[in-house]
């Protein structure tokens, strides 16, 4: 499942709650699917953010050891 996946279907799960559409039992299950999909989505940004630290921490060493002349 890719993060704009789990993301459409929260998104899905979050509308279906708020309108009250679904039974009991069926608002329980999507509450529990929810909070899977929302850790997975967390979980994926978490990831994102951190790669994006270290791509950008690179670029930072490279400026460094490499610096642009004038």
């Amino acid at each position: 499942m890719t993060f704009e996946e789990a993301q459409k279907e929260l998104e899905e799960i979050v509308r279906r709650l708020e309108t009250g559409e679904a039974p009991l039992d069926e608002a329980l299950k999507l509450w529990e699917r929810g909070e899977e999909l929302y850790r997975f989505c967390r979980e994926r940004l978490e990831a994102a953010e951190g790669r994006i630290e270290e791509l950008a921490s690179r670029v930072q060493d490279t400026k460094a050891t490499n610096p642009e002349k004038p």
